[in-house]
């Protein structure tokens, strides 16, 4: 297995449109990622969305890709709190959403492990194996959020 490349897959009891709106709107970014405050997005290519992690740092991510209701992708620069994310700083995450009866099929990708040069005082929370646990309890609130959203 590569240490290059994460992907989690879940199944959320609520519709595209919902989790699209839980993985892109400002007033819920902040809630399953964050401190619960919103998130400001500017949600399009180039755009910027500003993660607030606590005491791990601000990230403001570059936005790659906006195809409602379908797949968002944005560059994270996790090593690097404050530092606006581009190539060679940052790893790449994927999100695609499908229909699935009347929930959604959410996968999120995140790659470029590998090309990265971590700061040694980062690895416990910007590297591989801290993003690995981290997309399977995230991907955990999105789906608790979305569908409590949803009820």
């Amino acid at each position: 297995m590569s240490e290059d490349r994460i992907e989690r897959d879940i199944t959320i009891a609520a519709p595209v449109e919902r989790v699209w709106a839980v993985l892109t709107e400002p007033e819920h970014v902040g809630s399953w990622f964050g401190q619960g405050k919103p998130t400001p997005v500017d949600l399009r290519p180039g755009g910027t969305m500003h993660f607030d992690h606590g005491e791990y740092g601000q990230f403001p991510t570059t936005i790659v890709k906006v195809d409602p209701p379908h797949h968002f992708s944005y560059r994270w620069a996790s090593a690097h709190p404050g530092e606006q994310a581009v190539d060679g700083n940052s790893t790449l995450v994927e999100f695609t959403l499908t229909p699935d009866g009347e929930g959604t099929h959410l996968r999120v990708v995140e790659t470029g492990f590998a090309d990265l040069v971590i700061p040694e005082d980062r690895v416990d929370t910007a590297g591989y194996e801290s993003h690995s646990s981290g997309w399977t309890e995230q991907m955990d609130n999105i789906k608790k959020y979305a569908e409590r959203l949803a009820a």
